[in-house]
């Protein structure tokens, strides 16, 4: 096993919802994604930590749109006064949202961020946690995405897990983006 890191308050679960995880078109490695999440889901449970789960409302239309089976979360939540369900109308899981008001209530002053899309929802939702001094931990092997597909001219396709792994990398040395999910620990909250 890994050598653990420092623990974090809380764990973030980005959009884990039905239409990316399984069906026609699941991300690439979906399977090992979904262990990797719900470990650490059960391993913040245990420790009594703060869970939130980020659930994006696509727009009409798209495979996430409210109310489609494709929206729903894939895994099963435990809400209560640690566990929250956050729906979310943008990439940013903090723009419109109560997640900052969320974690300050609860006192978290460290995040590990896991999920879907590394480029996109995962990735910007660490940057505002960063920005608001957070400590940020972004497990390399529990956030995942599609292969970019190729623009003629422009790049061939680039495969899915180097998208992950730039999307992390981009966020800079502030945040802990080298870990395996094995490796993060998670604070009890006092209740």
């Amino acid at each position: 096993m890994a050598k653990a890191v420092q623990p974090v308050d809380a764990l973030i679960v980005v959009d884990v919802q039905t239409a990316f995880v399984s069906g026609e078109n699941p991300a690439p490695d979906a399977i090992r994604l979904l262990d990797h999440v719900s470990d650490l889901l059960d391993r913040a449970r245990q420790a009594g930590a703060v869970v939130v789960h980020l659930q994006n409302d696509g727009a009409p239309g798209a495979d996430d749109e409210p109310g489609t089976h494709g929206w729903e979360l894939y895994l099963p939540t435990e809400p209560g006064p640690t566990e929250h369900v956050i729906r979310k109308p943008r990439d940013d899981g903090f723009d419109g949202t109560s997640l900052g008001g969320v974690l300050v209530g609860a006192g978290v002053r460290s995040v590990a961020i896991c999920g879907l899309m590394s480029e996109m929802c995962v990735q910007a939702t660490a940057r505002t946690a960063l920005a608001r001094g957070y400590r940020v931990v972004v497990p390399h092997d529990a956030h995942a995405t599609y292969d970019a597909p190729a623009v003629p001219g422009v790049s061939d396709a680039v495969p899915a897990h180097v998208v992950s792994r730039v999307a992390a990398w981009a966020l800079g040395d502030r945040a802990e983006n080298t870990v395996p999910a094995a490796a993060v620990t998670f604070t009890r909250r006092s209740s």
